[in-house]
């Protein structure tokens, strides 16, 4: 380090105290205020995670305003109520000290938690895990500065500290997996599930259908006709959850603040999600590269607008050209696409590749909620069957915008794997294939109030060829009316499908 970064960082340091101390208010003895009675479905496993996991840090990833900090926080509180002494306790919130990315060779995490060890805790890590009183260290949206993940690396291996590690950049996450091997439990939380909207509006508590301890049982068939029979059973609540999920999305702000006009709620997302990514993450990427904010924007207004759909190369080209009356590469377009999916808004699903079948298709757009194509193009489109039933022009975009819901939520299923089938020369589209180990579920999804034969070709397709290893296919609909007699498939409505988790 020279002089000068040395000079920049004591600097620093002294004027971040403030900063510091004001982030960690329980150090004064006081209370965290304002923290929600909800807590999300992510605060038991990250709870236990960083109590007594494998791993000695978990990571929380998500997209930005989803609730990572608030369950930090949450955290927090539970572990000053059950006797974690508050001078164990270090929280380092990195999107309030964008100072920090002006030093160069400094391990500035490394430093800070020598700085809170000496200054807070009053003894080494070490000697404070001897003495019963291992150290909790709270990291959000670390992904923001240099070498986060090389210096937490070194961090867990030579002190014996619990680290929480939040962020919003699957790319920036991603980028550390490799040297943070078995040092890391990752989990990645998406916009609220139903559940979760239906216990923020008071309206019940419901528990997720599968199991927490693992995916197995989604390859049996039985499983999935418990499911709708579940859905059945828990009728009132769902579909209440999911008339506030149509109207508003999963976001947390849009669902706790359902008083306020939509509008508002609208402005609010666009200024802190999806302007924050273009504006304050592309300027993160890797120097040197040129950022373009008008095409990124342009990139995802095309995702919203062709959500759930699997728009080809040639599409792309000839709509940002006329968009923005220039030339753009397709390299330079698939760039952007993948920012996007890197900011976790975004999800491409990329084509299933069986046999010798690897023509390369095109990625499926899925949206991480359809409330932020509804506040980007000021465009709201309902997913109930009563309000399709005033609005049936709308019927179908919304079975596109249920296509791309049924691909993110599924998506964020750790451990399973999910692709889609484009139309080839003899076989038939499927929206979706999910794997669990080597048995394949195909998923379609047919969002209508009238389904017929037709509508199951593609599914039967698929499960009719023994080497696919679908013995079974799903069929998602828009109504609770079982839509096929075909024993080989289960249908259930969507909102049914939300409640898997």
């Amino acid at each position: 380090m020279s002089y000068r970064q040395k000079t920049l960082f004591v600097y620093l340091k002294e004027a971040l105290e403030a900063t510091l101390y004001d982030s960690n208010p329980w150090w004064r003895g006081e209370k965290l205020f304002g923290l929600p009675k909800m807590r999300r479905w992510a605060f038991q496993p990250a709870l236990q995670g960083i109590q007594k996991g494998l791993a000695p840090a978990v990571v929380l990833r998500g997209p930005r305003q989803i609730g990572k900090t608030t369950l930090l926080a949450q955290i927090i509180d539970y572990l000053l109520n059950n006797n974690i002494s508050p001078h164990r306790i270090f929280r380092i919130q990195f999107d309030d000290l964008p100072e920090l990315r002006r030093l160069k060779d400094v391990s500035v995490i490394l430093e800070l938690c020598r700085w809170f060890s000496e200054k807070i805790l009053k003894k080494t890590f070490n000697k404070a895990a001897l003495d019963g009183e291992q150290a909790y260290i709270f990291l959000d949206e670390v992904q923001n500065l240099p070498d986060w993940a090389p210096q937490l690396k070194h961090l867990v291996d030579m002190h014996p500290v619990r680290v929480l590690v939040t962020g919003s950049s699957a790319l920036r996450i991603e980028a550390g997996r490799d040297s943070l091997a078995g040092r890391i439990t990752t989990l990645e939380m998406g916009p609220l599930l139903l559940r979760e909207i239906g216990e923020i509006r008071e309206f019940g508590k419901c528990d997720p259908y599968l199991p927490p301890n693992g995916i197995a049982p989604l390859k049996q068939k039985e499983f999935w006709h418990g499911l709708r029979n579940y859905g059945e059973k828990q009728s009132e609540f769902r579909q209440k959850a999911f008339l506030a999920f149509s109207e508003r999305g999963g976001y947390p702000v849009a669902q706790a603040h359902a008083d306020i006009p939509w509008e508002r709620v609208a402005d609010q997302l666009n200024e802190t999600v999806i302007k924050r990514a273009i504006q304050h993450d592309l300027r993160m990427g890797p120097k040197g590269k040129k950022r373009d904010e008008h095409l990124l924007e342009e990139v995802f207004r095309l995702a919203c607008r062709y959500i759930g759909q699997s728009p080809a190369q040639a599409f792309y080209l000839e709509e940002i050209r006329r968009a923005m009356h220039a030339n753009i590469g397709w390299q330079r377009i698939l760039a952007y696409l993948r920012f996007l999916d890197g900011t976790l808004l975004l999800r491409l699903i990329e084509p299933l590749e069986l046999r010798l079948k690897r023509r390369r298709g095109a990625s499926k757009l899925c949206l991480c909620d359809h409330a932020l194509r509804a506040a980007w193009l000021q465009e709201i489109v309902p997913l109930t069957q009563e309000e399709l039933e005033k609005q049936a022009h709308l019927s179908d975009l919304a079975g596109r915008i249920a296509e791309s819901t049924v691909g993110y939520f599924l998506s964020t299923i750790i451990g399973l794997d999910i692709a889609h089938f484009p139309e080839r020369s003899a076989e038939p589209e499927v929206d979706f294939i999910l794997t669990v180990g080597e048995q394949r579920i195909p998923a379609e999804i047919k969002y209508r109030q009238y389904i017929d034969y037709r509508d199951t070709i593609g599914l039967r397709s698929f499960i009719e060829k023994v080497h696919y290893k679908a013995p079974f296919g799903l069929l998602i609909t828009l109504t609770d009316t079982p839509a096929t007699d075909d024993p080989r498939i289960i249908s259930l409505p969507l909102s049914t499908l939300l409640l898997l988790r």
